[in-house]
């Protein structure tokens, strides 16, 4: 038996988890991430870790590449084959504005207009055919995508969720002039309807394949270099996980991938401590990523806005991303305002106190000017940079405009940070009808448990759980996640006029599409699950509802009685006598990989006998105006099932737990941190 690798490349850090199949020992490293080809950033980590290639059974990968690409409209050129009339269906949208006052703001397409070209055909929303295919004109239109130098194509033609034919047919004729394998039909992907969102969607997938394919057969190969001759498996935005031979097939999937790990960890140490209602923060170097956990089962949502005008309807782990990571740069607006990111000084330069040549102040480095940082713990270059010129920094870009000193800019960062953070987490808990007095906090990334006990205090939540390893939890999530495909076909009908045959018959053809893929699968697999979902509305109504079925074949009062308890729960009233209308079905077929002990995180023969054989010395940390002799402990020294009461600081190689004065702390034997928060 060899290892199970799993790694996480982030805006700033790329993370990597090695766990030893026979002993469950781990490995952990934490390189900076490679922007410019991020699988050096992974080669770097796996010789931090000591990982040779053949020693490795299987690598498991949560990547950025995607999610990155689409918010920087770092695009490979794309053409569009559209019905005719509809080629400005990706810019018309749904009428709403970038900004909600005023006349500003602008949209740039993913397809520009001139690449968007129509074709005679149509079929209507039954599925019947209203104007016949042109496939001369489908070839003019693909020569015409070639001469304009298109290396993508997408095929998006109207109510294909009801009948693709023609849309099969097209892709056909243009694949046999394309000079590679990207050119998607929409139905492939996502067979509902919402001809914007569908087109969409489509988009994306098509304008990132190329790059994302390109990245993971470089660095599948670097692997192959090295001696590694197992699979290379992606974690999709779902939480699940195919080979990266075929992933980019569906590359719109992959956006999220790198939060979703995270949450997916999130929810099974929960689970395993006892704590399964959890609200997540992870907090990395460029932003911090919330998402809502109930019964140990992440939240999901069929479409995530990942920009403006950018709906993605594909399933993923509902994750809202704010633009405050460590990295995030601090300035003094010109009204005089404090303001936090969205900018971010990333892995370069990176954060002052890393000494890669950043000059601007991060909350990294109001972190370090408080205390609660050490700077020789930190991954920064040899010799660090001095405190001294960080708070020299600070005065000058903060501290001056605002009339304070250093400590107090730093002080006024970390305010007004975790109140933007608190704000993405009230947007999360409201928008899905949860109170946060009724779960934990769950911190992780580099920098949450040092924000965590703050944030807790300011929506409201009693306690925070930061499991044992919050650095590195998203390349955790990596090794702890199931391998998944996801399936949606709309039907549109409603209940009174539904035939509850043909509703079987779609679930029953989905499960056995997710079994096909399971079975071509390389990853070894000890269960297999059918989840199974219906999303339902009013009529009338633009918004659905998610409906968790029992079973592939729900009757009609099970899925009339699942819809009301949908709608009380998220609204709180009961609607009788209003028509119900099933939109879509959709099914995910997972296939359930070995467990890990997780208990094996915190080496348990490091541990001491007391609190006081963990402390590693005692440093003055700034809390709530004044200055506090604190003692700093190292985490992997600390006793199994400690109790301490703040304030403390406590060390690790992947991040700092700050525990703030009046709080409690105690551990559990998984090695997570209980932090009970003072009112």
């Amino acid at each position: 038996m060899g290892s199970l690798v799993g790694v996480d490349v982030g805006g700033t850090f790329t993370d990597l988890v090695l766990i030893d199949a026979e002993t469950g020992a781990l490995r952990l490293a934490k390189t900076p991430t490679t922007a410019e080809n991020q699988s050096g950033g992974v080669l770097a980590a796996l010789d931090e870790a000591g990982a040779a290639g053949p020693e490795i059974d299987l690598i498991v990968h949560g990547t950025t590449a995607t999610t990155n690409a689409v918010l920087e409209r770092r695009f490979a050129k794309t053409g569009l084959i559209t019905t005719e009339g509809f080629r400005d269906v990706l810019e018309l949208g749904r009428r709403t504005r970038p900004k909600p006052y005023g006349m500003t703001g602008t949209h740039r397409p993913i397809i520009p207009r001139d690449l968007r070209l129509e074709v005679p055909e149509r079929m209507d929303a039954s599925g019947r055919v209203v104007t016949p295919l042109d496939e001369a004109a489908v070839e003019e239109a693909a020569r015409r995508l070639l001469d304009a130098g298109c290396e993508a194509a997408v095929i998006h033609f109207l109510h294909s969720y009801a009948n693709p034919a023609h849309e099969k047919r097209a892709a056909e004729i243009v694949s046999a002039l394309w000079p590679n394998p990207y050119v998607i039909a929409g139905h492939e992907l996502l067979s509902e309807s919402r001809e914007y969102e569908r087109g969409v969607t489509a988009a994306v997938s098509a304008a990132v394949r190329p790059l994302l394919e390109r990245y993971l057969g470089a660095l599948r190969a670097a692997l192959a270099a090295r001696g590694y001759a197992g699979d290379v498996l992606v974690v999709n935005g779902n939480g699940g996980m195919v080979s990266a031979a075929h992933v980019a097939r569906e590359a719109a999937k992959t956006v999220m991938s790198g939060p979703a790990s995270g949450v997916i960890a999130a929810a099974a140490i929960g689970r395993a401590a006892g704590a399964p209602d959890l609200i997540t923060c992870d907090m990395g170097g460029t932003s911090t990523d919330v998402a809502l956990i109930r019964g140990a089962a992440p939240a999901l949502s069929s479409e995530i806005e990942l920009d403006y005008a950018l709906p993605i309807h594909v399933p993923m782990v509902d994750v809202r991303t704010v633009g405050a990571g460590g990295g995030s740069i601090a300035r003094v607006s010109a009204a005089g305002l404090l303001e936090i990111g969205p900018e971010s000084a990333g892995a370069v330069p990176g954060p002052i106190c890393y000494g890669r040549g950043g000059v601007r102040p991060t909350i990294s480095d109001a972190n370090l000017l408080l205390g609660r940082l050490d700077p020789a713990g930190l991954k920064s270059v040899e010799g660090g940079v001095p405190v001294s010129r960080v708070a020299a920094i600070f005065e000058e870009e903060i501290g001056a405009p605002l009339g304070l000193d250093a400590t107090g800019a730093a002080a006024a960062v970390i305010r007004v940070a975790n109140a933007k953070m608190a704000g993405a987490i009230r947007m999360v808990s409201v928008s899905l009808g949860a109170d946060p007095r009724d779960f934990a906090l769950f911190a992780f990334g580099g920098a949450g448990p040092l924000h965590a006990s703050a944030l807790a205090k300011e929506m409201g939540a009693p306690r925070v759980l930061v499991p044992a390893r919050p650095g590195v939890t998203n390349a955790l999530g990596c090794a702890l996640a199931d391998i998944r495909h996801d399936f949606t076909a709309t039907l549109n009908r409603p209940l009174d006029a539904l035939d509850i045959a043909e509703a079987h018959a779609v679930l029953a053809e989905q499960a056995a599409r997710g079994e096909a893929l399971l079975a071509r699968e390389r990853a070894p697999i000890r269960a297999r699950r059918h989840v199974h979902a219906a999303e339902m509305q009013f009529a009338g109504q633009s918004h659905v509802l998610t409906v968790p079925l029992a079973g592939a074949e729900p009757s009609l009062d099970a899925l009339r009685e699942g819809f009301a308890a949908a709608y009380l729960a998220r609204f709180g009233i009961e609607l009788t006598g209003a028509r119900v209308n099933l939109v879509s079905l959709s099914t995910s077929v997972i296939g359930l990989r070995p467990p890990l002990d997780l208990s094996r995180l915190i080496d348990p023969a490091g541990r001491r006998g007391s609190l006081r054989e963990a402390e590693t010395g005692r440093r003055p940390v700034f809390f709530d105006g004044a200055w506090h002799e604190t003692p700093v402990y190292r985490r992997e020294w600390l006793p199994a099932e400690f109790r301490l009461e703040g304030p403390a600081v406590i060390g690790q190689m992947d991040s700092t737990v700050l525990i703030e004065p009046g709080d409690r702390a105690a551990g559990d034997a998984l090695g997570n941190i209980f932090i009970e928060v003072a009112a």
